[in-house]
């Protein structure tokens, strides 16, 4: 049995690999043998940072346990298993039908990770948001194109480590194993999304981009079949639906067959940026974090009036992002690249939003919640009548004045200075600025008018859930289909809805469709 340490180093003598597994083998009694990471954080409490590294030692001869992943076969003449959404629940989904012997056919609305990015190219430069391809929709889902975290607490809910490892045997770093906040970036994601999806072809998989569903056909509580918008119709034994919490046309088309849903309460807010170079002096206590540090990051979280406020998707070293996906709105969200070496640290800072929120949208019935969320974002792109994003400095939206000028920014189609209570709903801005307040007792720096804030952060989650029952994971109405992942109100991030698409194939495999 191997011995399970956790040593502290400075973080110079965490980055040299040599010197760690001496240290490791010193402490375990060994002259030799293997080292095998577990897990990885900083410290940064004190005024000298530290690395905690815990590691599983095993002796010089001692075999070292395999690292579990996909069992892959071939899959061409199994029965098929339809799967709307190419994201990281569909794709894991997929992977999971082909370990458990099904054949996956997936249908993406939007293009695959190489033609998508002209059109975020057109969205960022032009202004031009194509409804099917954008930073939303499209191979690989919204964190494709938009970060790559794997942090998750959903230990208990699978397999997080043999998702990290098929991602490791598709390209991404060998440290996402043991990372305490394991990240992969923008600008790698791409090419280990077509990894994926070339094993899942290999597999004997069916994977079909351009496939917008407009319509399915349900009858004896089954669907029966899918109407794509090019026409054709698409048969069906058994259908999983992991469209992400962007898809309002399919919560819209569910709705309107009667199939259930349910309205959820979801947060709703401002991406927040600073300079990274201020974050790290304040979460640091330094200066100069130095060449051995990463750039740092935050978790903020206050309760005003009743209701959380809280930082989420905080982007160290990244950038704000244009994450509209029809006409006539604005959506913000934030990305890195892998190396996190922007100027700019930016995170949504948000309030939890309810029904007490969605009354005035109540005869939208159980769509009030996306009717909310799809006013907001239509307000804030009527205060700028483009894609420039309404903003304001900090210290100006806490004193509830005009800013007269924006700092320099990330957000690449431009910002325009606009006073954030008139695009924000009284409950949430006054509940941001409380909190910006309070947390500007506790660390005065950062409370600056050389942050500012960007509206709207309006798709931290999906407002629709889709339901479904607790051991089965079939629809509670239609007896052939699985919602699944962040679309249908069971994940929150890359990793969960991986784990969500997992559960799902195991519930078909156990159901026998």
């Amino acid at each position: 049995m191997p011995q399970r340490l956790q040593l502290v180093f400075s973080p110079k003598e965490a980055s040299d690999s040599d010197l760690v597994h001496m240290r490791f083998l010193h402490a375990a009694g060994l002259a030799q043998g293997t080292l095998v990471r577990v897990k990885e954080s900083i410290d940064a409490r004190s005024r000298s940072p530290k690395v905690l590294i815990s590691a599983d030692v095993y002796a010089s001869k001692e075999p070292v346990a395999a690292q579990e992943g996909f069992e892959l076969r071939n899959v061409s003449n199994a029965p098929p298993v339809h799967i709307i959404g190419t994201g990281p629940a569909g794709l894991y989904a997929a992977l999971g039908l082909i370990e458990q012997g099904f054949k996956p056919v997936l249908l993406e609305r939007g293009k695959d990770v190489k033609r998508r990015r002209r059109d975020l190219a057109a969205l960022n430069k032009e202004g031009v948001v194509d409804a099917n391809s954008n930073y939303c929709f499209g191979e690989g889902g919204a964190g494709t194109y938009s970060d790559g975290k794997l942090y998750t607490r959903s230990n208990k809910r699978g397999p997080v480590q043999k998702v990290l490892r098929s991602l490791v045997e598709h390209g991404a770093p060998e440290s996402i194993a043991w990372q305490a906040h394991p990240h992969i970036g923008t600008n790698k994601l791409p090419q280990l999304v077509e990894g994926l999806r070339q094993s899942i072809l290999n597999c004997g998989a069916e994977v079909h981009f351009d496939a917008e569903v407009i319509d399915l056909d349900v009858q004896f509580e089954k669907v029966v079949s899918l109407t794509l918008a090019n026409g054709s119709k698409v048969p069906i034994e058994t259908l999983i639906l992991a469209t992400g919490h962007s898809a309002r046309d399919i919560f819209e088309l569910l709705d309107r067959k009667g199939i259930a849903i349910e309205a959820k309460p979801f947060a709703l807010g401002v991406r927040l940026e600073h300079r990274q170079e201020l974050i790290d002096r304040i979460q640091y206590k330094c200066e100069d974090r130095g060449p051995y540090l990463p750039p740092s990051s935050y978790s903020l979280v206050e309760q005003v009036q009743g209701r959380g406020v809280f930082s989420f998707c905080m982007c160290p070293g990244g950038i704000i992002a244009p994450a509209a996906t029809a006409p006539g709105e604005i959506v913000v969200n934030g990305w890195s690249p892998s190396k996190r070496n922007n100027p700019f640290a930016n995170s949504g800072f948000v309030v939890s939003v309810d029904d007490a929120d969605f009354a005035p949208f109540a005869e939208k019935g159980e769509l009030r919640g996306l009717a909310y969320q799809r006013e907001v974002e239509q307000v804030c792109y009527r205060a700028t009548g483009s894609l420039q994003a309404p903003a304001q400095r900090l210290e100006d939206y806490i004193q509830q004045k005009l800013s007269r000028d924006l700092p320099v920014n990330s957000y690449i189609p431009g910002l325009q200075s606009v006073d954030l209570n008139r695009v924000l709903p009284r409950a949430v801005h006054e509940r941001i600025r409380a909190a910006l307040v309070a947390l500007g007792q506790k660390m005065p720096a950062f409370r600056t008018n050389e942050a500012i804030l960007v509206a709207v952060e309006s798709r931290t989650s999906s407002p629709v859930r889709i339901p479904r029952g607790a051991e089965d994971l079939r629809h509670v109405q239609v007896r052939n289909l699985y919602p699944c992942g962040e679309g249908a109100g069971y994940a929150g991030g890359i990793m969960s809805a991986a784990l969500d698409g997992l559960r799902v194939a195991s519930a078909i495999a156990y159901t026998g469709h």
